[in-house]
């Protein structure tokens, strides 16, 4: 090295979704400049950190967050600056939000340009997926758009009519433009005229307070939604991604998917993992109102299995940041109030303490909250620990127990669905793009400092990334 180097972690056991070695990490310019086995002298750095009897992962990637959200008569509370503060907190340096149209005036290019100026604020990187609502001529031109500007993949909803409901028409003909340009195609799937139809029934019996929540959106609706997707991106040959998958028989049909030979993926969520769809009945209900619900024991148990088995590719929070006021406006009709969970901050501990107690290696907690998100979604330099990458780091002890207080963290809202709850695997140093964003001494503010990131097109990082661990596509 031919100038001293900003930063070094020294003596750190290194985790990455494949192993582990014993090294100091070297920083320069916000990329990781070597790795230096750890039985050599530790190089001179500007800074340096001693990581000894800690493990450092990869900065977390959040695949799915919903940030200054606008559905409805409901805007989430947050904005980029409070979100990716949170994020830092809880080890996650990377965030991937949503454009999708505000209102039938909204284009989806329009959607995603307002957000991007938006993103201006934040103190941590960003990518961005569109969405699309409704089909048109200019869709096409749109989403070539799109891709110029780094958004390689759509977001389409199979439910929500009158709001971010696209038809089947709308579904099919996005998926071959996706493919035409090397984009994923991200789904939520539940089949909404049988949801319709069940929440209809539980209205007319009186049955439509949160306290009902899941019984208004079966398990099948999912499966059935995930099962006719699948359909399309085999007919198309479009990858597709399924976001915040709650049932196993969801990731099983994704699972027999890719055994054919489709490229198809599963995410699921902390809260899916960790909570059944007992807390509709206790005292405070309106803290878990989010779609889809909460499930039976049963279902969670099999779902955290296919976590730990690998079947379930990411682990993304599915950040909704409402408050408790509006939740509670409508909690007498599930159908009048805003769904969504705040957990940007929280995944990292949760999903570390449900793959972990279910058997999990560390390796394997990795590859759910960052190497895997960030190769799927084709993020270069992101989600390793090697040179060359971007130096996104968190510092981090698998024995450190704390307590979840939601009124303490920095979501920009006044609950968690966590509250009370003793989690394990905090982080202790931050490291976001070279800086030190959080240590002992608290969060040090490294300003608007966030970048934006263009992501590659699917195949191409695939590809890439099969062929060697350097980052994919790095500018």
């Amino acid at each position: 090295m031919s100038h001293q180097p900003d930063l070094v972690i020294s003596n750190a056991t290194v985790v990455n979704s494949d192993g582990r070695r014993e090294a100091h990490i070297v920083v320069s310019e916000g990329r990781i400049a070597a790795l230096v086995d750890a039985a050599q002298p530790v190089p001179t750095a500007g800074r340096t950190i001693d990581a000894m009897g800690k493990l450092v992962i990869p900065g977390g990637v959040d695949g799915h967050c919903h940030v200054a959200q606008v559905t409805g008569r409901f805007r989430t509370l947050d904005d980029y600056r409070t979100t990716s503060t949170a994020a830092l907190w809880g080890g996650t340096t990377t965030i991937i939000d949503f454009g999708i149209p505000r209102d039938a005036q909204e284009s989806p290019l329009a959607a995603v340009l307002h957000k991007k100026e938006l993103a201006t604020q934040s103190r941590c990187d960003v990518a961005l997926h569109g969405a699309v609502i409704s089909w048109d001529e200019t869709v096409p031109w749109q989403l070539e758009q799109l891709a110029a500007e780094g958004v390689r993949s759509v977001k389409m909803y199979t439910t929500n009519r009158g709001t971010t409901m696209a038809d089947g028409d709308t579904i099919l003909k996005v998926m071959r433009e996706m493919v035409r340009l090397d984009g994923l195609t991200y789904i939520h799937a539940e089949h909404d005229p049988i949801i319709a139809d069940c929440t209809e029934q539980h209205a007319q019996d009186g049955r439509i307070g949160i306290e009902h929540l899941h019984r208004t959106r079966p398990e099948l609706a999912e499966e059935i939604s995930v099962k006719e997707t699948l359909a399309m991106a085999e007919y198309t040959g479009a990858p597709v991604y399924f976001v915040h998958q709650s049932t196993p028989g969801a990731v099983d049909l994704v699972a027999q998917a890719r055994d054919r030979g489709l490229d198809a993926y599963s995410e699921t969520c902390p809260h899916y993992v960790t909570l059944d769809d007992s807390v509709y009945a206790s005292t405070f209900p309106e803290w878990f109102a989010c779609c889809p619900p909460m499930r039976s024991a049963e279902t969670v148990a099999a779902l955290k299995e296919r976590l730990v088995s690998g079947a379930i590719h990411t682990m993304s929070s599915d950040h909704s940041c409402y408050d408790l006021s509006q939740k509670r406006e409508r909690t007498d009709d599930v159908r009048a109030m805003p769904h969504g969970l705040p957990g940007v901050e929280t995944r990292m501990p949760v999903t570390f303490t449900a793959m972990t107690s279910a058997g999990a290696t560390v390796e394997q907690f990795v590859s759910a909250f960052s190497a895997e998100p960030a190769r799927i979604n084709a993020v270069p330099g992101k989600g390793r620990i090697a040179e060359g990458f971007d130096a996104d780091l968190v510092i981090f002890d698998p024995a450190e127990e704390r307590t979840v207080d939601g009124a303490a963290l920095h979501m920009g809202t006044d609950f968690s669905p966590f509250d009370g709850t003793a989690l394990t695997g905090w982080p202790d140093v931050v490291v976001s793009n070279g800086r030190v964003v959080l240590d002992r001494d608290g969060f040090h503010d490294p300003g608007a400092t966030g970048r934006f990131i263009h992501r590659n097109g699917f195949r191409e990082h695939q590809s890439t990334a099969a062929e060697s661990h350097q980052p994919a596509g790095i500018f």
